[in-house]
Formats: C-alpha cells, sequence, structure tokens
C-alpha cells in the first residue's frame, strides 16, 4: 500500500511540460498560438490588458498561461479555436499600432509605429514594396496619369481617327451600319453616318481631289 501512495506521490509531483507560445499580427489583430496538443477543458479569458489561458494537458496536467498585454485590445471581438496541434488566439487591437513586444505594462513611446491610416480606412489599399522611406500613393500616380492622356489634344490624322472613333462608340445601330458599309465599298474613301443614304445602294469609290484611281489586277 505504501508503494502505491509513493507512486501517486510521484506522478503528482511530476513537472509539467514546458508549453511555448509565440504570436504575430496584423493591421488590426494580434494572434497568439500555444503549441499545446490534444488539449480539453479549454478556457480564454480576455480583458483589456489581459490574457488569461486554462487547458487540461493529455499527460492530465492543467495548463496555464497569464498575460500582462502590450496594449489595449478589444475583448468583445476576440476570438479562440482549439486545433489538434495549437490553441489560436485572435486578440483584436483597440487602437491602430504595432506592437513591437507581446507583454509589458510600459512600452516606450519612440518604439510604438503607428499603422498608416490608409490601412485602417481601407481594406484594398495598395502600397508597393520600395526601398524608399516615402511611400507613394499609386492609385493617385494612375489618375494623373489618365487625367494628362485625356487632355493630350490628338492633331492631323490622329485628331481626324480619334473624331471618327468618338461618333462611332457613341452612335447608334444605324449609324454604325453606316460607317462600316460605306467605308467598306468605297475603299475607305467614304465614310457616311447615314444608314438612309447607303442602305439601299452600293456606295461607289470617291478619291480625293488630285488623286487617280486605280485598280490592280
Amino acid at each position: 500500500m505504501a508503494n502505491t501512495n509513493e507512486e501517486i506521490s510521484r506522478k503528482n509531483e511530476m513537472p509539467i511540460p514546458k508549453i511555448k507560445h509565440d504570436w504575430y499580427q496584423t493591421e488590426t489583430s494580434v494572434i497568439v498560438s500555444i503549441l499545446a496538443k490534444n488539449t480539453e477543458n479549454v478556457k480564454v479569458c480576455y480583458n483589456e490588458r489581459t490574457l488569461s489561458v486554462g487547458a487540461k494537458l493529455p499527460t492530465g496536467s492543467d495548463y496555464s498561461l497569464e498575460l500582462d498585454l502590450a496594449h489595449e485590445i478589444m475583448p468583445e471581438y476576440c476570438t479562440h479555436k482549439i486545433c489538434p496541434s495549437k490553441i489560436e488566439i485572435k486578440l483584436k487591437k483597440r487602437d491602430g499600432l504595432r506592437w513591437t513586444v507581446l507583454e509589458g505594462s510600459s512600452v516606450v513611446q519612440e518604439d510604438i509605429q503607428a499603422i498608416p491610416q490608409e490601412f485602417l480606412q481601407t481594406s484594398n489599399y495598395l502600397k508597393y514594396p520600395s526601398s524608399s522611406k516615402k511611400s507613394k500613393d499609386w492609385d493617385k500616380v494612375e489618375h494623373e496619369i489618365k487625367k494628362e492622356e485625356e487632355e493630350e489634344k490628338p492633331e492631323g490624322d490622329a485628331a481626324v481617327n480619334a473624331l471618327f472613333q468618338k461618333i462611332y462608340s457613341g452612335g447608334s445601330d444605324e449609324v454604325r451600319r453606316a460607317m462600316n458599309k460605306s467605308f467598306q465599298e468605297s475603299g475607305g474613301t467614304v465614310l457616311s453616318t447615314n444608314w438612309s443614304e447607303v442602305g439601299s445602294q452600293t456606295v461607289e469609290c470617291r478619291p480625293p481631289e488630285g488623286v487617280e484611281l486605280k485598280t490592280w489586277s
């Protein structure tokens, strides 16, 4: 009986295995991963500056983690999920700050990097990687390029072609048919928008004055 009591005592005194945890962050959240496998009875408590986790390990030991967080979180928006290989906890940041540490009651303000407001205001804001310290608003650059292209005024044949393209794209089906028919049948010498004029007859070639029309056999 004494041996049995000694075995139970040794079992109760067995050291709890050291469970590692790590973390990473996004613009809006901090994700804490506890690398404990096959845990049971997991309980997670959130407060504005603390995180408390309790669980039962496969060995029968109780696991506990208590963290004093470096910055405030929003407990009502925090979540967690239990996986076979870990416990993953998602903490919602209260302020738009980039955390330099997970724990700590005092953080030097110079070490706190504010997340750009553009990321907080829109989810599809694009910033391309660059070695330059000054970020570039590529949406603004694209808008300026388009504006410059629209303000460019073509000259000569380019201006005429641009005019015809504008008429064709904005015209009715009859206008488009008239332009296609007259251009093709006249060999490119006539471009009419009047379907009632060209629709019932073949459009003849009308070369410019001083140009002799030749056919090639």
